[in-house]
């Protein structure tokens, strides 16, 4: 019998804070999980936050079995697993959006943080990805910043800012989430990615020529799109 989707998303968010805790010694880092806070398009959901001296690592972590391919500008990347295919929004994008959010709300300059994706589970990236996309060696990449960016009175504060944003860890707070995700995603006025208005345009080229779809009105810097149907 397999594991639901929201164990093993679970399970692997579970492993990745263990290693947290094991290998990023709290007189340096401080590992906040699990922190849903208020955006412009509602809430966001941040798997885990680790504020240190060497910035703030904003992680979000995939647990999928399979092959991942992907790119840094593709809106979607496609996971297939024994014939499967499944499409996913790509999880850079995803942070970029956690990140704006954490930066409006503790203060930060996104210069001063570190996105970070972490897959779990059985699985190989089969395209040519940037390298603060992992499958292993996650706690290396992050101590491998040694530049200090904040003073520890600094650090300190965006600490106790994130601490007292963060919506409680409830049901509740979870159900408000997932319908803000379902009104970003089923909208044809606003981009999911950065909230910027949409454009209704036609592909002019390619296999869906002729057709139709919802593009995000600062193209090029965002390339979010979304089926016009």
């Amino acid at each position: 019998m397999s594991l639901g989707p929201r164990f093993t998303g679970w399970f692997g968010e579970l492993k990745t804070a263990f290693a947290q805790k094991l290998f990023l010694p709290s007189s340096e880092y401080v590992d906040l999980n699990n922190v849903t806070i208020r955006s412009r398009r509602g809430t966001t959901q941040i798997d885990h936050v680790i504020v240190s001296r060497y910035g703030v690592f904003v992680v979000e972590t995939k647990n999928m079995s399979g092959w991942i391919f992907g790119s840094e500008d593709n809106p979607f990347w496609t996971k297939i697993n024994r014939g499967n295919k499944l499409k996913f929004q790509n999880p850079l994008h995803q942070n970029e959006a956690h990140i704006r959010a954490l930066s409006n709300l503790a203060g930060i300059p996104p210069e001063r943080m570190h996105s970070v994706v972490v897959f779990r589970g059985d699985c190989s990236l089969k395209t040519e990805v940037p390298a603060n996309v992992l499958t292993s060696g996650y706690i290396g990449y992050v101590k491998s910043k040694t530049q200090v960016l904040f003073t520890d009175a600094e650090v300190k504060r965006i600490v106790e800012v994130i601490k007292a944003g963060m919506l409680p860890k409830t049901r509740a707070t979870h159900l408000k989430h997932v319908d803000d995700l379902k009104q970003r995603f089923d909208s044809t006025t606003t981009c999911a990615r950065c909230g910027n208005p949409l454009v209704l345009r036609t592909a002019r080229s390619g296999s869906n020529a002729g057709k139709q779809f919802w593009g995000c009105s600062q193209f090029p810097s965002c390339r979010y799109v979304r089926n016009a149907e």
